[in-house]
């Protein structure tokens, strides 16, 4: 039996697919075929190089400070993040960038979104970096990245949970991690409570993020204040990937849907990831009546 492994985009929520991998395994049960939309791209990919462990390590004790080290403070063109950390953090805890997909026992696909098309890209082949590279590259925080002379932004503009990609790899069972199931629950936070709670360096690297066209807005009674443009923009995001993924999932759906409850945790929350694995492998738990059940009749 191939079970397919369908990790889904939701950026610092995706932690939690270390939580939900670890929790499978210790009930005896390893995907032979990963796929992974943005952050499930990446720990997808860390999971097939065996680079797990090393990034729950790491990701476990991110700070706001070490956070902030991966932002461009000049505010580049092209995007917020810093490459050059970036590459070498992805190096490190996900895999060399001379390591090949077809090199792998595990069967893996990352989904990328063509820029001048909008076509969903399959990438299956060639280097695991580039595949994630290219999957993760949310527009605004990274540039796009040019594979096989074609501009890729995230994959989760098309298919934030790729349970077709784990079907076209050849997946009996599918079991899908739907990190945007109760994201529009989140209420925003009132600038003026975000404000108290920025202090420090890195409270003002953050603040400047999210905050630097409240300026503009005069108006002083507090429930007339509209969201920052972080906020607009992440709640923009939310609500396109929850509409793409209940409309992907009404005509492709999983045979194991895990919906782990992450609305708490921002877009840019990583250094909470301790929270997020832990909910990843509560949420295996509370349904392992139904993935035996499911396992059992596959």
């Amino acid at each position: 039996m191939n079970i397919g492994l369908a990790l889904g985009s939701g950026s610092s929520r995706g932690w939690s697919h270390i939580g939900i991998i670890k929790a499978l395994a210790d009930i005896g049960i390893e995907p032979n075929i990963i796929c992974g939309t943005s952050i499930g791209a990446l720990v997808g990919a860390s999971y097939i190089a065996n680079n797990l462990e090393k990034l729950e390590e790491w990701v476990c004790t991110l700070t706001k400070f070490k956070l902030a080290r991966f932002f461009n403070i000049n505010t580049s063109l092209n995007g917020f993040i810093n490459n050059e950390k970036l590459h070498y953090f992805l190096n490190k805890y996900v895999a060399d960038d001379d390591l090949v997909i077809e090199s792998f026992t595990k069967r893996y696909a990352a989904v990328a979104t063509e820029l001048e098309t909008g076509r969903e890209l399959w990438l299956t082949k060639g280097s695991l970096i580039n595949a994630v590279w290219s999957s993760i590259a949310l527009p605004g925080m990274f540039p796009p990245i040019k594979n096989k002379n074609k501009w890729l932004v995230d994959g989760g503009l098309v298919n934030p949970v790729p349970v077709s990609v784990c079907r076209a790899l050849g997946a009996n069972i599918v079991i899908a991690v739907n990190l945007n199931g109760d994201i529009l629950r989140k209420r925003f936070q009132h600038p003026k409570d975000r404000i108290k709670q920025n202090t420090g360096v890195v409270g003002k690297v953050t603040y400047f993020v999210k905050e630097y066209t409240n300026s503009v807005f005069t108006n002083t009674n507090r429930d007339d204040q509209p969201p920052s443009l972080f906020d607009a923009i992440v709640g923009s995001i939310n609500i396109t990937q929850d509409r793409i993924t209940r409309s992907r999932m009404a005509g492709e759906p999983p045979d194991i849907m895990l919906s782990p409850k992450l609305s708490d945790i921002g877009l840019l929350e990583f250094y909470r990831a301790s929270e997020a694995i832990s909910e990843g492998k509560k949420c295996v738990q509370r349904l392992i009546p139904e993935i035996n059940y499911v396992l059992e009749m596959g």
